[in-house]
C-alpha cells in the first residue's frame, strides 16, 4: 500500500505527524482569518471604497480637522509660506496639497503623534497637534479614508504606489 504522506512527514511518528499537520493547518487558517478580518487600523490600510467609514471619517474630520484644514479640505491661505511665528499654515488635503505624497502609515502617525520628530525635522515648528488622546486609531483611519475618498483615481493610484514603496 502506498503511503499517502509526503516524504518529509513520514519521518515523524503518527502522533507527531498529527501535531505537525495541526500546526500547519492552524497557521494557514489563522493567517487567512487575519488577512480577511483584521481591521484596517491594524493592517495600516486606508481603503477609500469603504463608504461606511468614509461617512464616519467625514463627520470626525468636520469636528476635529476642518477648523484648520478647511471644510472642503482646502487648507489655509498661503500654506506654503511661513507665518511670522515661523510656522507653516495648515496645508490642504485635497489634490492641490501634498497629503497624497505620504504613505497611509506616515499620515496616520502624523495625525496620532503630531508633526514632530521623527516625522518632521528637529526644531520644526508646527501647529499640528497630536490626536492620540482625542481620537481612537479607528477614528484616525476613518479620517484618512474620508480624505482619500475625495481624490481622483489618478491621485489614489499614485498614493497607492507610495504605500507599496513604504511597505
Amino acid at each position: 500500500m502506498l503511503n499517502p504522506h509526503p516524504a518529509w512527514l513520514r519521518r515523524f511518528s503518527q502522533n507527531r505527524r498529527r501535531i505537525v499537520v495541526l500546526a500547519v493547518v492552524s497557521v494557514v487558517v489563522g493567517g487567512a482569518f487575519g488577512a480577511l478580518y483584521a481591521p484596517s487600523w491594524l493592517t495600516g490600510s486606508a481603503n477609500p471604497d469603504d463608504l461606511k467609514r468614509v461617512a464616519l471619517g467625514q463627520s470626525i474630520y468636520q469636528n476635529n480637522c476642518a477648523s484648520c484644514h478647511g471644510t472642503k479640505l482646502e487648507g489655509q491661505a498661503n500654506w506654503r509660506s511661513r507665518n511670522d511665528d515661523g510656522k507653516l499654515p495648515a496645508p490642504p488635503h485635497d489634490e492641490s496639497g501634498h497629503t497624497w505624497h505620504h504613505s497611509d502609515q506616515q499620515l496616520f502617525r502624523i495625525v496620532k503623534h503630531g508633526l514632530t520628530p521623527p516625522l518632521a525635522p528637529a526644531n520644526y515648528k508646527s501647529d499640528m497637534p497630536s490626536f492620540e488622546e482625542v481620537l481612537s486609531d479607528e477614528e484616525i483611519w476613518a479620517v484618512l479614508i474620508f480624505i482619500k475618498s475625495t481624490w481622483s483615481p489618478k491621485i489614489r493610484d499614485r498614493q497607492d504606489r507610495i504605500n507599496k514603496a513604504y511597505d
